[in-house]
């Protein structure tokens, strides 16, 4: 099968496009490299059934429209996924996120394209009332613009699946780990104690309780889904069935380091506007068309730790 994977070259985009090589698909990847790293695509690279394309999907819209021609699925992972400065930059979210995923499903209908899967976000359910939260949890209350944007992606996928025949898996994942991992709690962690290792300093509390995945773990989810899933549109919840305080991560970050740092912490119990303080997502669904993760959350994050380690580059 002919796959075309967005935002290709960056961390979980990257691990999706190896698998689908491993499995000997045929891939093409789209990426403008803003965050995406093209060492990520050393050895797809080096092979004969993959093609690299460095475009931005959202300036350049219309010229890699070409690019789906005789594509079977695509596999929709470009976004901007700076949660916490959303409101320094409005517009990024609606533009990356909401506007981009419209002009991929354009360039679907236009070379006749109907199968995506979409990389959604446990941030659409906002701040939910039931834990773990399920895939039909109330309607949310949007607290976040990257969370509001992913949402009406999911809206746009839909509209589109029933307007013009398509098919789509909505995924919609915890925060991942593991090799290649380049933003996020645990590289700036990890960033800071190599510069200082006698303090950290800690936004909000601690006390935020988080669910992590390990990156193959989703890869593995993604691809499950899209073989297995039957309805018009499939949307599922990716991720581990468990959670854990940033408080007990940093503490196995430091574990991993041989570090013990004084913990300054910011107060609140937020990091930041649009951060939610619990994020526990029923897996329930995914699970029943037979996903099993292999890493819990502490193996993950000391995996990240040491991805970190053995490429201090990835912190410069």
């Amino acid at each position: 099968m002919q796959y075309l994977v967005t935002g290709g070259a960056g961390f979980i985009g990257s691990h999706i496009v190896d698998a689908l090589l491993a499995k000997g698909h045929s891939v093409r990847a789209i990426d403008n490299l803003s965050t995406g790293l093209e060492p990520n695509l050393k050895a797809a690279l080096k092979n004969p059934k993959f093609e690299f394309f460095k475009k931005d999907l959202y300036s350049e819209g219309e010229a890699c429209i070409p690019h789906f021609k005789g594509v079977d699925v695509v596999i929709h992972m470009a976004a901007n996924a700076d949660v916490r400065f959303g409101t320094d930059h409005p517009r990024r979210d609606l533009e990356q996120n909401t506007i981009v995923t419209w002009q991929i499903l354009e360039a679907m209908r236009l070379n006749g394209v109907k199968q995506i899967a979409f990389a959604s976000t446990g941030s659409i359910y906002g701040e939910p009332e039931v834990f773990p939260t399920p895939e039909n949890a109330p309607f949310p209350t949007q607290t976040s613009l990257y969370g509001a944007s992913k949402l009406a992606a999911e809206g746009m996928i839909s509209a589109y699946c029933h307007g013009f025949e398509m098919r789509s898996c909505i995924y919609r994942f915890v925060s991942c780990l593991g090799p290649r991992y380049s933003h996020g709690h645990v590289i700036d962690f990890v960033r800071q104690l190599k510069k200082h290792p006698e303090y950290l300093d800690v936004l909000g509390d601690g006390n935020q309780r988080k669910s992590y995945m390990h990156v193959m773990d989703c890869v593995n989810g993604v691809l499950l889904g899209l073989e297995r899933a039957t309805e018009r549109v499939n949307v599922f919840n990716l991720g581990v069935d468990g959670s854990c305080t940033v408080r007990e991560s940093i503490g196995w970050i430091c574990e991993t380091l041989g570090v013990k740092p004084e913990l300054r912490f910011t107060g609140g119990k937020r990091g930041w506007i649009g951060d939610s303080p619990m994020i526990h997502l029923d897996v329930k669904k995914i699970e029943g068309l037979g996903h099993r993760p292999e890493h819990g959350i502490l193996a993950s994050v000391v995996d990240t730790v040491k991805f970190l380690i053995a490429n201090e580059w990835m912190l410069e």
